[in-house]
């Protein structure tokens, strides 16, 4: 009985080492993985340093995991100041950009923010650590992104940010007025219904232009009207629906 247990053990064996093998592999990609984001992170927040004025937004970002809001595949370009592909054809947008749309909204710790487009989640994130007394509302017309975003969202134990599904009106008026409004996806132009869901002296900004290239723009809402201050070029994917471009 001992000789048989023993053959049984050393039958045994080979897969047994196989598997400590794999498993000292995966811990030492593990490792290689979690150095490269140290690393890459620390350099990117030296670049964003020297672009953004606001430490607030700063320390915002910093304590967003960016790596929880991309596909498994994409994570070790997680701190790479880089629009990321998050499937379903829609991207997470380049750090630097998040940063630049934040800083232009002066946001408040009490402000009630709507972002249109949802994606991954992570802007509506970073909009969340600034608005602690507040409110984030976000919208997605995927379907698929819009509950993936709510899942990390959910596990990151967010409870100032609510996920909505996108309908045909533009944004969401039924929980506005707004004192920030963020699209993160390209517009034709500046649309009356989202400008209409701003507080007076809210502030918005959206990427206005064609499919190819935009111009980011920042919208102040006044008693008058509005007043825009242009920020910069830029490069979103289009934003689809009523008052935006047609899905073909």
């Amino acid at each position: 009985m001992k000789i048989r247990e023993m053959c049984l053990e050393i039958a045994l064996l080979p897969s047994l080492c196989n598997v400590i093998f794999d498993v000292m592999r995966e811990q030492d990609s593990d490792q290689k993985l979690l150095q490269k984001l140290l690393s890459d992170r620390k350099d990117l927040f030296s670049s964003l340093r020297r672009g953004i004025r606001s430490v607030s937004v700063l320390r915002a970002m910093e304590r967003v995991p960016r790596e929880a809001f991309v596909p498994t595949g994409e994570r070790p370009d997680s701190y790479l100041d880089l629009p990321l592909d998050i499937g379903e054809g829609q991207t997470i947008s380049q750090p630097y950009i998040v940063a630049l749309i934040t800083e232009a909204l002066r946001l408040q710790p009490a402000d009630r923010v709507l972002e249109v487009g949802a994606g991954s989640g992570y802007q509506a994130a970073v909009l969340a650590k600034l608005v602690p007394d507040g409110k984030v509302v976000t919208v997605e017309l995927v379907r698929s992104l819009a509950q993936r975003a709510r899942d990390t969202l959910n596990d990151l134990d967010y409870e100032n940010i609510v996920v909505e599904d996108a309908t045909d009106t533009l944004g969401c008026p039924w929980r506005g007025p707004y004192d920030a409004i963020v699209v993160s996806a390209a517009a034709p132009t500046l649309s009356p219904t989202l400008i209409a869901q701003l507080v007076v002296g809210g502030r918005m900004v959206v990427p206005v232009g064609d499919r190819d290239q935009q111009e980011l723009v920042c919208v102040l809402r006044t008693g008058e009207g509005v007043s825009l201050r242009m920020l910069g070029a830029c490069r979103f994917v289009p934003l689809i629906g009523r008052e935006a471009f047609p899905a073909s």
